[in-house]
């Protein structure tokens, strides 16, 4: 079985913490070795923007960006993705993406810039209100902004998705008002775990209406009030979002390296073959097993190349 994930911020580690992609350091998920044991065959690499760190915005994408070619230069296992990519051959495919639009300082010409350098989509926000939209799990109930309206418009006429991950539902709904490629990266089923992170059941049938996913995230305090989340709390979102969407909307977005508390046996990539088991014993077998696991993120990922 192979394996797409939408979402995971193992560059930010590599700027901020010395991660290496071939040598993993305590703490850290995503490794070379480790995504060829899970069978992972495309991996997005977000680019996070953290609002409390000492450098400029632009200036944090910059060196993630710098991290992220070096990766590709140093091992050349991974590859951008194409539309001719072959999942049977012995390449991991990677999209670079941002997570949070603070990234493009309030500029399209910047926004334009950084899809010349390959980012294939953007979330608007991460968790705080910025000059483009407010965050999910803020108090403002607002939607887009003007200006952030107009770099979704922009991010539509240059092919860019836009990642609703982190959006509040106003926000969500402007997006969707749009004529842009939408998809959610790392997102779950709010009907299964009521988190304002979580999208509802009109948001989760839209995006698959639009040909968008919906990536199942592992982050415990989106799955589960308990304190320790299961593989089965993952498995009851992602069978919630195939019945309001269609297994046509199912992938993964695992948030790895993104968190410090993981589900009970799914701490890094090659432990992602024990989430298909699980899926297929939930019912989700066969072709739809395969669309869930790699085939509809890849299908929506080509659509940016």
């Amino acid at each position: 079985m192979y394996f797409a994930d939408g979402h995971c911020d193992f560059l930010y580690g590599m700027v901020n913490e010395g991660y290496d992609i071939a040598k993993p350091a305590a703490g850290q998920s995503v490794a070379l070795d480790r995504l060829k044991a899970g069978g992972v065959k495309l991996q997005f690499f977000a680019a996070w923007i953290d609002v409390k760190h000492r450098r400029s915005y632009l200036q944090q994408f910059l060196s993630m960006y710098d991290a992220y070619e070096r990766m590709l230069e140093e091992h050349t296992e991974f590859v951008p993705l194409t539309k001719d990519f072959d999942v049977s051959g012995d390449k991991i495919a990677t999209v670079l993406t941002i997570e949070g639009g603070e990234a493009i300082e309030g500029y399209e010409d910047i926004l334009r810039c950084v899809h010349r350098m390959g980012v294939k989509a953007m979330t608007l926000t991460w968790n705080t209100r910025n000059e483009l939209a407010s965050p999910a799990l803020g108090k403002n109930k607002k939607g887009l902004t003007f200006l952030g309206k107009n770099i979704v418009r922009e991010m539509g006429r240059l092919g860019m998705a836009v990642d609703v991950s982190h959006l509040n539902d106003a926000g969500i709904d402007d997006v969707l008002a749009e004529n842009v490629k939408v998809f959610a990266s790392h997102s779950n089923a709010r009907a299964v775990f009521d988190s304002p992170r979580s999208h509802c059941d009109a948001h989760i049938k839209e995006i698959a209406r639009r040909g968008g996913t919906i990536g199942v995230n592992f982050y415990y305090k989106q799955l589960t009030s308990e304190r320790m989340a299961h593989i089965d709390d993952i498995v009851r979102h992602a069978e919630h979002i195939c019945e309001v969407g269609g297994v046509e909307c199912l992938a993964i977005g695992s948030d790895f390296d993104g968190m410090g508390q993981y589900p009970v046996g799914l701490s890094d990539p090659s432990m992602l073959p024990a989430f298909a088991d699980a899926l297929e014993k939930a019912g989700i077998r066969g072709e739809a097993l395969e669309a869930a696991c790699y085939k509809n993120l890849m299908r929506f990922a080509k659509l940016l190349c």
